[in-house]
């Protein structure tokens, strides 16, 4: 996967300033054998309770993203969350939580920096595989 600079600079930097809360949002490009992330959307973490574990996106916010891919003439490709304070590696309720075809981009953060950001595919076993970020 290639991910424009413009587009990592947006996905680390709401990671950065909603730290300790996860933040998340969606990501758009060009499919094709090399995914490349162009457009990012944030979105508002909309989880009842404490946000530093979890996320979720409200259904509008998905519709939102529908919406800008077709206008935007890309495609939407996947989610982008942060892990504060933990690894950029998937938890059991990301994996339940996730869709097939998605990327999923995981930014881990610490006050102050970002400490790894990963993307990943759920496979037909739904078990993760890493993907590789150019």
């Amino acid at each position: 996967m290639k991910i424009s600079n413009n587009a990592y600079q947006l996905m680390t930097s709401d990671a950065l300033e909603r730290f300790p809360n996860e933040c998340c949002g969606f990501f758009f490009g060009e499919d094709g054998d090399n995914r490349t992330v162009t457009h990012v959307m944030k979105v508002n973490n909309s989880k009842e309770g404490d946000q530093r574990r979890r996320f979720a996106i409200s259904p509008v916010d998905y519709m939102k993203a529908e919406a800008f891919a077709d206008e935007q003439h890309v495609q939407l490709l996947g989610i982008y969350h942060s892990h504060p304070l933990h690894p950029a590696w998937p938890s059991v309720h990301d994996r339940e939580q996730a869709m097939p075809w998605f990327s999923y981009i995981i930014i881990g953060v610490q006050p102050d920096q970002i400490t790894r950001v990963n993307s990943f595919q759920l496979n037909d076993d739904r078990l993760f595989t890493l993907e590789t970020i150019e």
